[in-house]
């Protein structure tokens, strides 16, 4: 799905139902928000209209990179996440890729 197709809602729910029937993610929730797991474990999910990741090495530097990307401080009292990267709706296209790279990282660990 284009980033242009509907909003991160659709575009989130697209991509969960997509991994869940090829790669057996789970959805579920936390911190509130729609979580993708595997083995029980969170590697990305929507909040405020955007997508995180959880991501290393090289993935983690490429979501940094995109324009209002940051680290993911869910509290918002300066308590980031540090592997978990916030990727901005207007990188919908980019959402795939990095949830594919999060899931293999998970899988790997």
């Amino acid at each position: 799905m284009s980033a242009a197709e509907g909003g991160p809602e659709a575009r989130y729910a697209a991509l969960a139902e997509e991994l869940a029937t090829s790669s057996g993610v789970t959805p579920s929730k936390m911190f509130g928000m729609p979580t993708l797991k595997a083995n029980g474990k969170a590697f990305a999910g929507l909040y405020e209209g955007s997508m995180v990741f959880k991501l290393d090495g090289d993935a983690h530097r490429r979501a940094l990179a995109l324009p209002g990307a940051h680290i993911f401080d869910p509290s918002g009292m300066g308590r980031p996440m540090k592997a978990w990267v916030v990727v901005p709706d207007e990188h919908g296209e980019a959402w795939d890729g990095f949830a594919r790279e999060a899931l293999a990282s998970l899988r790997s660990g």
